[in-house]
């Protein structure tokens, strides 16, 4: 299960790497694909409440993928891992919204 995890942890770097790149952005940062990013009033103020919207599922999601060092493989378990991360997903695109709605112009 230790692969597993790596790979998890691969997948939390990566949520990392977009929260940087957003806070040294110098444009205003999209946050859903294919959409074209807002018109924003503070653009680093922006840009650095979505990066730190990154920072925070980062973290959650390393912190939910700590049991797989602990499941055997295949434990039924796996599951609550499943819909935590689908609750992250939610609460992540809810997080975005409240702030687009606070900087758009």
């Amino acid at each position: 299960m230790i692969i597993g995890f790596i790979l998890w942890s691969i997948g939390a770097a990566v949520f990392l790497g977009i929260g940087i790149s957003c806070r040294k952005s110098t444009e205003a940062v999209g946050f859903f694909t294919f959409v074209k990013p807002p018109e924003i009033d503070d653009i680093a103020h922006y840009n650095n409440a979505v990066s730190i919207l990154w920072f925070t599922a980062a973290a959650v999601f390393e912190i939910t993928g700590i049991p797989m060092l602990f499941l055997e493989q295949n434990s039924p378990y796996f599951i609550f891992m499943i819909f935590g991360i689908m609750i992250l997903v939610i609460i992540i695109m809810i997080a975005y919204l409240k702030i687009e709605a606070k900087y758009r112009k």
